[in-house]
């Protein structure tokens, strides 16, 4: 089975290329203490505002001194961190509230449901906003305030998929032979239902790690002098007419982790979908 998602996932070239840069992000936060040519939070103002290429700085300086480089560097570590404990916790999150409605049905899905809709009535960005206002600013209320905010999608699709499932006959054997609720919901019912959730929170990484950019850009996100590509965005925006890299480099690194994750995100849609050409062909 894996042997041949993998298979038709390689056939993807689109979704190899997203995998292979994201594999590549994941080295570039690991490595960063290594790899990054300047502390990035060194301040010198005798090179502010330097260009591309100048006394040894790839990328240029920002309007302290400071290497642009490093800090897309080390933002790789904070985008990735929020872009994964964001998407874990909402997925943890509506996991369980959707195997709960999907599995037991009745008052408490109507109950679970009718929370899943109020959460949807309110817009996203507007909610997360209002929520990181009322707290300190720290990556840590980031992370916990986007995956609180996104779990809705995730509880609707897995109560779908467990609403088709447990009539299946292997459900019912299990239950025929006095397995218990919780058995059932965690052996038989939650791998079977994992394909789309997985395709969900890769989809929804890329998500997480836009809302965060949004967040610092806003000044709402990560506080300086933490590096993180909104961040360097904002400041960017001051000196455009001066200094062009310092917009278009953490642009730039926004643009391909976004599109990454989602061109993985779609490659995994149709290497888990079982009624997909290919397969039907075989």
């Amino acid at each position: 089975m894996l042997k041949a998602i993998f298979s038709k996932l390689y056939r993807n070239k689109l979704a190899t290329c997203g995998g292979l840069i994201v594999l590549a992000l994941f080295l570039i936060s690991w490595l960063a203490p290594w790899i990054a040519p300047y502390d990035p939070d060194k301040v010198d103002i005798l090179m502010r505002l330097k260009a591309p290429g100048t006394d040894g700085h790839i990328l240029g300086t920002d309007s302290l001194g400071r290497d642009v480089l490093s800090r897309l560097i080390w933002g790789s570590r904070i985008s990735l961190k929020v872009g994964f404990v964001a998407v874990g916790l909402a997925t943890v999150t509506g996991l369980l509230l959707g195997a709960l409605a999907g599995y037991h049905g009745g008052i408490i899905d109507s109950i679970i449901m009718r929370f899943c809709d109020l959460m949807l009535c309110f817009p996203s960005m507007f909610l997360i906003l209002a929520t990181i206002a009322i707290l300190e600013p720290s990556i840590w209320n980031v992370m916990i305030v986007i995956g609180l905010t996104s779990w809705m999608g995730v509880s609707r699709l897995v109560r779908a998929e467990f609403m088709t499932l447990k009539n299946r006959d292997f459900v019912l054997a299990a239950r025929g032979l006095g397995a218990s609720g919780l058995k059932i919901i965690w052996v038989h019912l939650l791998p079977n239902a994992m394909g789309p959730v997985l395709v969900t929170a890769t989809l929804g990484v890329a998500g997480a790690i836009l809302t965060e950019s949004s967040l610092s850009f806003l000044g709402l996100g990560v506080q300086p002098p933490t590096p993180t590509w909104g961040a360097m965005l904002t400041e960017g925006k001051d000196f455009l007419s001066r200094a062009w890299w310092l917009s278009l480099y953490p642009g730039l690194a926004i643009l391909i982790t976004v599109l990454s994750y989602n061109l993985l995100g779609e490659g995994l849609r149709e290497a888990l979908n079982p009624h997909s050409q290919e397969a039907l062909v075989r």
